[in-house]
């Protein structure tokens, strides 16, 4: 791809904004055609849909946010002179092509855009077709952003509309060459594009996040966090689905009870192990092992017992996604165990896992939440859309 001037791409971003803001209401009106369309008893998928204007305020505010970023091409990240005299620079470079495939959000349709596109990278869309309508609207002001400032549209953001057998051959021969697919869904997604790329596949996975209560846990904090991360928005990677009591914290069995009692308050479902149905009687089992690996993207929450926090960093390092884990606890080394051994994205003491997003955590706007750990795991920002090269100065040197 051509090296853009900062300023190109920030005055791209720029057009974007005020077409945002000044086409929020066809923008709203596309998407009543997707949601009028889609059967809203999905109601994780419905709410991923949705694009209200609060929905179009924090789109403007992801594309402004990364507009203020630091450019991140070109950046030096180590020199070195050797002693045959050459000189050696490491500077950070574009991907090339990135392509994402993604579901219902077309907020991703912004925030991968935008960031690929400061990036200096192409970006392919490849959205679900209950979007179709919301994200053809996006690709038309970004188009538009792009030829306000003398770019060519398509040479750098493009939405595909494809089914699952065209895009199986659209993987497999590409008509043009992709450096990088991130699939942002669920494990079939996932195995799907890892089946058939034939570039870098850099995995966005499922959430199915872990909280262990440990013996030593604040009471007041657990409650608050289990409700906030289990509750605060049921559609998202970030949002709690499992629980982990520590058998001897004191007053076990009305902390289970009551922790039980305000989840049903807040219309979650209970599935529950045999030793925590003992307790809760109510509770549905858990039929399968099968339970322990999903990601539930729903008002539901399984609790179950462990003996200790070695046995509760298994249970999470055998069953979780690799996304998000938490433990409360007032013992800090305890606490830094935990964090330390968990193989998760990201390992939290005493807080929601809901703040596992790019804006959260101060990275911006994001691609993806990356449970791989090549090139990068946790928030894909700014930063993490680039990869690097060698530039390397001689006066004559060779090898002997």
């Amino acid at each position: 791809m051509k090296l853009l001037a900062k300023d190109i791409k920030n005055n791209v971003l720029k057009s974007m904004e005020s077409i945002l803001d000044e086409e929020r209401e066809a923008l709203i009106a596309a998407n009543k055609k997707d949601l009028d369309a889609f059967d809203s008893s999905d109601r994780a998928m419905y709410d991923r849909l949705v694009v209200n204007q609060a929905k179009v305020d924090g789109m403007i505010q992801a594309v402004k946010e990364v507009r203020e970023q630091d450019d991140p091409v070109g950046k030096l990240k180590s020199s070195r002179e050797l002693d045959n005299g050459l000189k050696i620079l490491n500077r950070t470079a574009p991907f090339g092509t990135i392509m994402i495939i993604y579901e219902s959000r077309p907020d991703v349709t912004i925030e991968a855009a935008v960031l690929a596109f400061k990036a200096n990278n192409k970006i392919l869309l490849k959205g679900g077709k209950e979007a179709w309508n919301s994200n053809k609207k996006l690709e038309e002001f970004w188009h538009k952003a792009l030829k306000e400032n003398g770019l060519e549209p398509e040479a750098w953001i493009q939405l595909l509309q494809m089914n699952r057998q065209e895009t199986r051959e659209f993987l497999k021969n590409p008509p043009e060459k992709l450096d990088l697919i991130v699939p942002r869904g669920g494990e079939r997604l996932i195995q799907f594009v890892k089946d058939y790329a034939k570039c870098a596949v850099l995995v966005s996975g499922r959430g199915n996040n872990f909280l262990y209560v440990h013996k030593n846990a604040d009471w007041d904090k657990a409650m608050q966090v289990i409700i906030n991360a289990k509750t605060h928005k049921i559609s998202a990677c970030n949002a709690l689905d499992k629980v982990l009591f520590d058998r001897n914290i004191p007053g076990y069995e009305a902390k289970v009870k009551e922790l039980a009692a305000e989840l049903k308050k807040n219309s979650v479902e209970l599935l529950a192990d045999e030793e925590i149905r003992n307790i809760l009687p109510d509770a549905a089992p858990i039929e399968a092992e099968s339970v322990w690996h999903e990601e539930f993207l729903a008002l539901k929450a399984l609790i179950g017992a462990v003996d200790n926090v070695e046995e509760a960093i298994s249970r999470i390092n055998t069953y979780s996604g690799g996304h998000s884990a938490c433990i409360i606890t007032e013992d800090n080394d305890t606490a830094r165990a935990f964090m330390e051994q968990v193989d998760s994205a990201a390992v939290y003491q005493n807080a929601s896992t809901r703040f596992t997003d790019g804006g959260q955590m101060g990275v911006g706007a994001e691609l993806a939440i990356s449970t791989d750990k090549l090139h990068h795991r946790g928030p894909l920002g700014l930063e993490q859309l680039v990869t690097n090269k060698y530039y390397v100065f001689g006066d004559g040197q060779v090898r002997v």
